[in-house]
């Protein structure tokens, strides 16, 4: 490997679908000269495969269960500013020691943290409980 192959390893590295013709013009060979380069860099095995990198908008999305204790008769004023919170996805009254699970489903750390903060503050919610879902064991959705 020599400093020409370096450099076209750096080059395929930044964008892995730019054309040869294109790669030829920034090293200044000839295309078929690059193609053989690259043949010969997956021989070698310093080209094991070509792959993506995802995009923020490309993965998937957190999820959290709130569980909520409201205060007396403020259930309306608390389900309204649920609902008008677009990262809750879900919300079910239950019985027991919490009034309200909430599901929430957000783009990033930091609109989740947004969300549950919404959550916390909004008129009748006397206390709140997060859970972060880590990892899906059974999907029977």
């Amino acid at each position: 490997m020599d400093e020409t192959d370096a450099k076209l390893l750096a080059l395929l590295a930044e964008n892995a679908r730019a054309p040869v013709a294109t790669l030829a013009r920034q090293l200044d060979l000839a295309r078929t000269t690059v193609q053989a380069r690259i043949e010969r860099l997956e021989r070698m095995g310093q080209i094991a495969g070509y792959t993506i990198r995802r995009g923020a908008a490309a993965r998937a999305a957190l999820r959290a269960t709130v569980l909520i204790t409201i205060e007396p008769r403020s259930g309306p004023a608390v389900l309204a500013r649920l609902k008008s919170l677009p990262d809750v996805k879900r919300v079910h009254t239950t019985s027991g020691r919490f009034d309200l699970i909430a599901t929430l489903e957000a783009p990033s750390t930091e609109a989740l943290d947004l969300a549950l903060d919404h959550i916390g503050e909004a008129k009748g919610v006397k206390s709140s409980e997060s859970l972060i879902h880590l990892s899906t064991r059974i999907d029977r959705t």
